[in-house]
């Protein structure tokens, strides 16, 4: 029997081919593999609408009253300007994860008449502005019945403390 050894150039060839095959597996992934170390920015477009804006809205409001609150909406009805689309749309730069809130809001005529989408409503959402009250202060009053100012609260003594006379005692020497 012969034995055969392969020849220089054989392994030459194959050591070539597998390189070239792991470079074409490679080239081929992409980026995926190395995904993490590429950066992509956060996306939001649209109005972003806090939950304070909508819990401010309030039945029979103006479109004026509305555009001050909320800003102005990106899509006005083409038809008929008695509906509002206030809409945002958030993607994640890292993990692509897409946020997506609508706020739809309706007139009639030039009052706010009902508000759709995926903001809850105040509980005074069906109350006029003009019937509503604003919230009350628990103040105490003073011996005359009037109220007393909230003023901060002063220190007892006017001298300074110790800390701060050894800081103007070096600020002396500079």
């Amino acid at each position: 029997m012969t034995d055969i050894k392969p020849s220089k150039t054989t392994i030459k060839k194959r050591s070539l081919t597998l390189i070239g095959a792991a470079a074409i597996s490679l080239s081929l992934s992409g980026c995926g593999v190395f995904d993490w170390l590429v950066y992509k920015p956060d996306i939001p477009q649209g109005n972003y609408v806090e939950k304070q804006q909508v819990e401010k809205l309030r039945i029979e409001m103006t479109k004026e009253q509305v555009e001050y609150i909320l800003g102005r909406p990106v899509l006005r009805d083409s038809f008929a300007d008695d509906t509002w689309y206030y809409v945002y749309h958030y993607k994640n730069g890292r993990n692509a994860q897409i946020t997506h809130r609508e706020l739809i809001i309706h007139f009639d005529g030039e009052q706010l008449s009902k508000v759709d989408g995926d903001y809850e409503l105040n509980e005074d959402f069906n109350t006029p502005l003009e019937q509503s009250s604003l919230p009350e202060i628990a103040q105490e009053l003073s011996t005359t019945g009037d109220l007393e100012p909230l003023n901060p609260e002063v220190r007892p003594e006017a001298k300074p403390e110790e800390d701060e006379q050894q800081l103007n005692e070096i600020k002396e020497f500079e």
